[in-house]
């Protein structure tokens, strides 16, 4: 890749913010494809024939239920139900791939290595003996037709997290359906010998290099939250919208953490979920500034938070249950809470609001914020 990058860390490892500046590689996402590296996930691989079991022991979803070319999104939490990791889990043709963000790589790997016995399970680590390639748009299968062969009417009929592999111009490839960002995306594993030419491949099909910037963008737009950024070890799944992703079986055995799942599902309901914010200009409130209703009580806490080409100032925020959307709130913070964010990998909020105090009046909405 040639292209002029700016360049941040995220999870301990170097990635692209941004090729051309956000604006451009948004529009090009909506109007054909963007290409991106989606390499910096760490990926591991489970072997062994207690794989399966071992596996769903650890994760809210039914892993025994999956055939090879399936795949889903699950959750790995502590024993009081609380989100240690989110996953991406790819039935391979005997194996097992569970692809994590960079930020939640350690819990998830202190996890495995407390409850996975290697000798009935073993697991590797493959992020450094793999990369991904990913073109997300509304164009993209187009694009993923051209780099591997495979038509685009057999992909867009595949379901969210199933894989095809294919062997196109000498360069085995594992293709996977990907909702990740909102729109329509594909992610495509390869040897990292072969990453650059599946990336000349998609430019030349016209798709335009974009960074995670952009990605960021369409993922808060689609209210898919982060580990890190919008949950983390003090949320419990449902509050963060798991359930409404597909996330959680209720019908499958027992795994850690399942009791407090399972009761909030039966008998009651979270105190607070993740809604979307809108503020009234193209600033929006920073990452973790407190949100107020008009009584000046407070009812939540601003988790994501950037600003949309299409939509201005928006974010992800933990809001009180009984706030309705369309409400609308008051988000106040210090100088503390703005400067933090300006510090903050992998975001594409906008600095305006870094290293000052201030209050911003945004609305509640519902998630995912209105498509183009």
């Amino acid at each position: 890749m040639t292209e002029t990058a700016t360049t941040v860390e995220l999870g301990g490892r170097a990635v692209v913010m941004t090729y051309s500046g956000i604006a451009a590689e948004y529009e090009a996402m909506h109007r054909r494809a963007i290409v991106v590296d989606r390499s910096h996930r760490d990926r591991m691989r489970f072997a062994g024939n207690k794989s399966a079991d071992a596996l769903n022991g650890l994760v809210t979803n039914d892993v025994t239920a999956l055939g090879a070319g399936q795949g889903m999104y699950a959750a790995a939490l502590t024993a009081k139900g609380k989100v240690v990791a989110d996953l991406r889990i790819l039935r391979l043709e005997t194996d097992y791939l569970v692809d994590v963000s960079a930020r939640a790589r350690e819990g998830w790997t202190s996890l495995v290595r407390k409850y996975v016995n290697p000798r009935l399970a073993a697991y590797t680590d493959v992020t450094a003996s793999s990369r991904v390639v990913g073109v997300f748009g509304t164009q993209a299968r187009y694009v993923v037709e051209e780099v591997t062969g495979l038509g685009h009417s057999a992909l867009g009929i595949l379901l969210p997290y199933h894989h095809v592999t294919v062997q196109h111009d000498g360069v085995e490839m594992r293709v996977m359906r990907s909702p990740d960002l909102g729109v329509e995306g594909y992610e495509i594993f390869v040897l990292p010998e072969a990453f650059e030419t599946v990336w000349e491949l998609s430019t030349k099909a016209h798709a335009t290099p974009a960074g995670i910037a952009v990605c960021d963008v369409a993922r808060v737009e689609a209210g898919r939250p982060e580990w890190g950024v919008d949950m983390d070890d003090n949320t419990i799944p449902q509050e963060a919208n798991l359930e409404d992703l597909g996330a959680i079986s209720y019908t499958k055995g027992c795994y850690t953490g399942q009791e407090v799942v399972a009761r909030v599902h039966f008998r009651g309901h979270v105190n607070r979920t993740l809604r979307g914010l809108r503020a009234a200009g193209t600033v929006p409130p920073p990452q973790r500034a407190t949100l107020l209703d008009v009584e000046g009580k407070v009812v939540g806490e601003v988790r994501s938070s950037l600003t949309s080409p299409r939509l201005g100032g928006i974010a992800l925020a933990m809001v009180r249950r009984e706030i309705e959307n369309g409400a609308p709130l008051t988000a106040r913070w210090t100088v503390e809470t703005g400067s933090q964010r300006a510090g903050e990998a992998g975001e594409a909020g906008d600095a305006e609001t870094a290293g000052a105090a201030g209050e911003a009046q945004v609305d509640v909405v519902a998630l995912p914020f209105p498509s183009p």
